[in-house]
């Protein structure tokens, strides 16, 4: 009996704050979903010009602000995901959650990552894209489950957009 009381606050307290996270969570949803359009979803049978590369997508950050997760639309939740290359934009295909579409003509740039909002590995162990969701610049950003297939993704979205390696 000592012990149930103190017990006891402690499980309160921890669901508490479990509470207040959720609560700031589904605030912040709320906000970001007035200020950010709903990204594009791919379309059922869109010609794809890669094979779907196994990777988890991180999460979608704005680029000036790299710890300011985009929590709208279901951008902010990480998940495994699939990667693929089509002739209008990039797909991620997310577990879970809607797939997205990164349209071709609002990528503005590709580059690599250490790491990114709660999720830090290797050198240039990331996949980051830059692009535009309204008119505020994102990043977004995928981890390939292996590293071979990095480059070779990297190379295929450079090519997509025309930029030089």
């Amino acid at each position: 009996m000592d012990r149930l009381i103190p017990a006891l606050i402690v499980v309160a307290v921890v669901i508490v704050l479990f509470a207040l996270v959720w609560w700031g969570w589904r605030s912040r949803q709320r906000s970001q979903s007035a200020q950010f359009p709903a990204p594009p979803r791919p379309v059922e049978g869109m010609p794809v010009r890669t094979e779907p590369v196994a990777g988890m997508y991180v999460a979608t950050t704005l680029s000036e602000q790299p710890l300011e997760r985009v929590a709208a639309h279901g951008l902010g939740l990480r998940t495994s995901a699939f990667l693929s290359v089509a002739d209008d934009g990039v797909i991620i295909d997310r577990d879970g959650v809607d797939d997205l579409l990164i349209p071709a003509a609002a990528i503005t740039g590709i580059t690599t990552a250490s790491g990114m909002i709660g999720k830090f590995v290797e050198k240039d162990g990331l996949i980051v894209i830059t692009w535009r969701l309204g008119d505020t610049p994102v990043d977004t950003g995928f981890r390939t489950r292996t590293a071979a297939d990095r480059t070779p993704t990297i190379d295929h979205i450079r090519q997509l957009i025309g930029e030089n390696s």
